[in-house]
């Protein structure tokens, strides 16, 4: 079954996808009256192929929508997207609309349970971090009949639009920038890839870069968790004790890499001579560090801003012409940790 997407799903579509009758797909969705086993599971996988979500202020409004924007996030802890937040919150504050964060801590089958409940209130519009999600998810948010607007990244097909950067253009331009300067011995430390795919392209740019220059990685390490000065601490001591001879450390953030720094430092490492460090991100709480580190600055209050610009301009004429995909361009800080020649 095809659906038009300018147009909601409906009790009827998921009564005519499953073979049963509308009373007994509402009463399946709503949890009331006696269906059995067999009709439940034909009904919920049935709604879940659709993307179809309960409308849970059907009769309450006119227009069957609320002034309120999705806004989906992995977490609060990062502090990338607090920054992403700024930018939304400074353009729909000139609006009716408001935003209503979710988190789903990096976890795809979470992010299905936060759109879905999320949904189920009819916002105006979403935003949603990442082009990655569960096929239900998908379904969701193409059936929501609602703009979306992918955002952080642009490596790939948005569902609707997508505003962010190029993750692998970020890392192949970070590798060319550390050959430059004449480093040969690079080791990687990040986050585990599976559940942070803006991170694993980074690295997938970054480790395609070296290669066309003949320079493979030497050393590589992942951690799960967050992103903490002690967890850079602790991984580039295990680096460097497995592999002394390495000149320059490459963290797919801020924080790990600002471990790092704060390691080396204490150990009387000449910084950037002996090794030098970049992270990713453009922390500017770390601006306060002995040294300024390399980073990359991932445009995330441009980022908020241009995704909420865009939700608000659909919302006040569905009809607009706008851009597909805004991808926007990161810079690399040299700081005090990447020599230049």
């Amino acid at each position: 079954m095809t659906n038009d997407t300018s147009r909601p799903l409906t009790l009827r579509d998921v009564s005519e996808a499953s073979g049963v009758s509308e009373m007994t797909v509402s009463r399946v969705l709503r949890n009331r009256g006696d269906v059995s086993q067999a009709t439940r599971e034909k009904v919920l996988e049935a709604a879940k192929a659709l993307g179809y979500v309960p409308n849970k202020i059907a009769g309450a409004l006119a227009s069957q929508r609320v002034n309120l924007v999705a806004v989906i996030i992995p977490s609060l802890r990062n502090m990338v997207f607090p920054e992403v937040m700024s930018g939304i919150s400074k353009v729909l504050e000139e609006t009716e609309l408001q935003p209503v964060v979710g988190v789903t801590d990096y976890m795809p089958e979470k992010e299905e349970r936060v759109l879905y409940e999320m949904l189920s209130w009819r916002p105006s519009g979403v935003i949603i971090a990442g082009l990655e999600h569960t096929d239900a998810s998908r379904a969701m948010l193409k059936a929501s009949g609602i703009p979306v607007v992918e955002v952080m990244d642009t490596d790939g097909k948005p569902i609707d639009s997508a505003v962010g950067i190029s993750h692998r253009r970020a890392g192949r331009e970070m590798a060319k920038a550390i050959l430059k300067q004449g480093y040969e011995r690079i080791g990687f430390m990040g986050t585990k890839m599976p559940l942070d795919h803006r991170a694993r392209k980074r690295f997938e740019g970054f480790t395609e870069a070296l290669a066309k220059e003949g320079v493979e990685v030497v050393d590589q390490e992942f951690y799960s968790g967050g992103s903490a000065l002690a967890k850079g601490r602790e991984m580039t001591e295990a680096m460097l004790s497995r592999d002394p001879e390495l000149d320059f450390l490459y963290y797919s953030n801020d924080m790990i890499a600002a471990g790092g720094m704060l390691h080396l430092l204490d150990k009387g490492i000449d910084i950037p001579g002996e090794i030098g460090l970049a992270g990713f991100n453009g922390v500017e709480l770390l601006q306060g560090l002995p040294r300024q580190l390399a980073t990359m600055d991932a445009c995330r209050t441009e980022i908020g801003t241009r995704a909420a610009q865009i939700i608000a301009a659909r919302v006040e004429n569905p009809d607009i012409e706008l851009d597909k995909i805004v991808e926007l361009t990161p810079t690399i800080a040299f700081g005090d940790t990447l020599k230049r020649r």
